[in-house]
C-alpha cells in the first residue's frame, strides 16, 4: 500500500472505530433509559416512558454501523485490487459508503438520538473521509492512479 493509501485507510478504521462506539453508547443508552413517575390525584402517572424508540434507533445505528464500517473494507478492497478498474470500482464504492454515512448521521441528529457536540465532531470526521475519497475518485476519472501498485 502507498502513503497515501495508508492514511486513507487510518483515517477510514478510525472513523469505523467511532461508528461502532457510538452504534453502543446509543443503544445502550437506549436500553438502560428508565420510566419516571409522578403522583396525580393519588394515582402513578408515567411522566417519562420508556421510550418505544428503541427500533428506530437500532435501526437508525445499524445503517450508520454498516456504510461506517464499509467504507474501510471498501478502501482495503482498492487498495489490494487486481485491476485498475477494480481499484476504481472499490473506491467509488468507499466514497458512495461516506456519504451514506453522513446521511444516517444526520438522521440521527434530527431525531435527536445524537446531540449537537456529538453531530458536529463526527460529521466533521466523515466529511473528512468524504473529501479525501472525492479527490481520489477525480483523479482516478483524470486517468491518474498513483496509489496501486
Amino acid at each position: 500500500m502507498s502513503e497515501i493509501g495508508d492514511i486513507i485507510q487510518t483515517k477510514c478504521m478510525a472513523f469505523a472505530d467511532r461508528v461502532i462506539k457510538l452504534n453502543d453508547y446509543l443503544l445502550k443508552q437506549a436500553a438502560n433509559a428508565k420510566p419516571t413517575y409522578k403522583m396525580v390525584n393519588g394515582k402513578r402517572i408515567a411522566e417519562k416512558p420508556v421510550p418505544v424508540y428503541l427500533q428506530s434507533v437500532a435501526n437508525l445505528c445499524n445503517q450508520l454501523l454498516r456504510s461506517g464500517t464499509s467504507i474501510g473494507a471498501n478502501n482495503a478492497e482498492a487498495t489490494n485490487a487486481i485491476s485498475k478498474a477494480d481499484f476504481k470500482s472499490k473506491s467509488f464504492i468507499a466514497l458512495k459508503e461516506a456519504r451514506e454515512s453522513l446521511y444516517w448521521i444526520k438522521m440521527l441528529h434530527r431525531n435527536k438520538y445524537i446531540d449537537d457536540k456529538q453531530f458536529e465532531s463526527i460529521y466533521a470526521d466523515c466529511e473528512e473521509l468524504v473529501r479525501v475519497l472525492v479527490h481520489r475518485c477525480k483523479k482516478l476519472n483524470d486517468g491518474g492512479n498513483d496509489e496501486q501498485k
